[in-house]
């Protein structure tokens, strides 16, 4: 159960959010002020804030910018100030999203499942890594390691090597590399596939063993797991 922190002092307003939070099976803490509020969000963890920007005591901006420094839990501020100006202050003290009153609470949960999934993304990311027996890619930090030791790739035989691994036991077919790695646009031949190829074997090889990287004839290549 996600645990959220609603940082609103409107009391109506705060136990509707959390009744119709509750009923979407998510964990709510209401909090009224912006020294309170801040308080909970620095001393506990949460896996979202909602955050209203006139707040008692320190504004929203200000429990934004202070939480920021510390944590980057993700913040969508909802607040009835709509201006252009009030917009770009709430998402430059570091909110990811800014909703305004009125609005449906069908569109506040769809922002809060657009951040969330944007969320695991970026963690999905981080953590990927790809392998095929000795050799390794670190998707994040671009490094590609063989047997404890790092491999130098330009930046096209990187893009092959970790295409051919995202799809390891798939055949990829020379215009599929070409699209993913090139561009659909690219104005290359696709026998600069094979020249690639050519590269990244001389790199990732071992001397005496089969290429890691299989050709199929007719069709393309392919790194079996």
């Amino acid at each position: 159960m996600k645990r959220i922190l609603l940082i609103e002092d409107e009391k109506n307003f705060a136990r509707f959010m959390e009744l119709e939070l509750q009923r979407e099976l998510f964990q709510v803490t209401v909090a009224a002020d912006g020294q309170s509020a801040l308080e909970l969000a620095l001393n506990e963890s949460w896996d979202l804030i909602l955050l209203d920007l006139m707040l008692p005591i320190m504004d929203g901006i200000e429990v934004c910018k202070r939480i920021r420094e510390v944590k980057k839990m993700p913040i969508i501020m909802i607040t009835a100030r709509d201006s252009v100006t009030d917009k770009v202050s709430g998402l430059d003290s570091g909110a990811d999203d800014y909703i305004a009153k009125p609005f449906a609470i069908e569109e506040l949960f769809a922002r809060i499942r657009v951040v969330f999934r944007r969320l695991e993304e970026q963690q999905e990311e981080q953590r990927t890594l790809l392998v095929s027996h000795d050799l390794s890619v670190d998707v994040e930090a671009r490094i590609v390691m063989k047997n404890g030791a790092e491999i130098e790739l330009t930046k096209r035989e990187y893009g092959l090597l970790e295409t051919l691994l995202k799809f390891a036991n798939r055949v990829l077919s020379r215009d599929e590399l070409l699209d993913k790695v090139w561009g659909y646009d690219a104005a290359v031949d696709k026998n600069v596939v094979d020249v690639y190829v050519r590269y990244l074997r001389n790199k990732i090889d071992s001397p005496g063993q089969p290429s890691m990287i299989e050709t199929v004839r007719g069709i393309g290549y392919v790194i079996r797991k």
